[in-house]
């Protein structure tokens, strides 16, 4: 068994028409990696966590709301949110974003 990954994630997952895309990368004791594509126009509404996560931006941009602060999402965006932050994501391009759980 090997112990890492070397991933390509822009290239890992493509935006479906409509709805989410996603696959899980890692899931263990400590983080579950989840990797996200939306098309333009879709996205999360609000809603919680029930544990820290990490959102990144990869690839496209979306309009996302942290708490109670509006955030421009663009490849290289990197967001920590305690457990049970309100957060959303609108895709305003086709979208690749990484979510890391912390168990």
């Amino acid at each position: 068994m090997s112990h890492y990954q070397i991933r390509q994630l822009a290239e890992e997952i493509q935006p479906p028409e409509s709805g989410k895309q996603t696959i899980v990368l890692a899931d263990d004791e400590n983080t579950k990696v989840i990797l996200f594509a939306f098309p333009a126009g879709d996205g999360l509404k609000e809603h919680v966590a029930p544990l820290p996560a990490i959102i990144q931006i990869i690839k496209g941009e979306a309009e996302l709301t942290v708490g109670e602060e509006p955030v421009t999402g663009k490849p290289g965006t990197w967001i920590r949110m305690d457990a049970k932050t309100p957060h959303s994501i609108k895709a305003q391009s086709q979208l690749v974003m990484l979510l890391t759980l912390l168990k």
